[in-house]
């Protein structure tokens, strides 16, 4: 596999390091050096791999990082909208996460103007699904947030729009 091309890659390698950093895995996971397709066992060797594709900008460990620090500006209490996503889960209902995310960031961005819904979408999910993985690792990993943010189309443009995924500042 050679470097990641499209959105829907890049947001899949971001959402991998993302989980992984939220996991406490950091050291265990196994990265792919995207320039040259090898495996390397720690997340230290995959920075030197990074670090050597001097024609792309793309780091996924930065840029989960800096997904982290948005969604650390979210400071609402997420215990009941976690646990009704949480029970959504069980019964089978994944896109329970989805429409919580839309609904907390919805509410968050309005009482915010200066705030934009892409922007709150991002610190919401990150934030819901970082509390997810303290309290339900399982239900955290079921998820699959790399789709939620694929498939929202303001969100996308939003990122898109300033740059792609390279750009992104928290």
């Amino acid at each position: 596999m050679k470097s990641p091309r499209t959105f829907e890659e890049q947001t899949e390698y971001i959402v991998e390091a993302l989980l992984s950093g939220l996991l406490g895995e950091d050291e265990k996971v196994a990265f792919r050096c995207l320039e040259t397709d090898s495996v390397t066992e720690s997340s230290t060797e995959y920075q030197l791999c990074a670090e050597s594709e001097a024609s792309s900008a793309f780091d996924p460990t930065i840029i989960a990082s800096r997904l982290r620090n948005l969604g650390d500006q979210y400071n609402e209490d997420l215990e009941q909208p976690a646990q009704r996503v949480i029970a959504g889960v069980t019964k089978g209902k994944v896109e329970e996460f989805g429409a919580m995310v839309d609904s907390l960031s919805k509410a968050w961005s309005s009482q915010n103007p200066e705030l934009s819904y892409e922007r709150a979408f991002l610190a919401v999910s990150v934030k819901l699904l970082a509390y997810l993985v303290r309290k339900v690792p399982t239900v955290a990993t079921q998820l699959h947030l790399e789709e939620l943010i694929n498939g929202n189309r303001e969100v996308r443009g939003y990122i898109q729009a300033h740059g792609g995924w390279e750009n992104f500042e928290n």
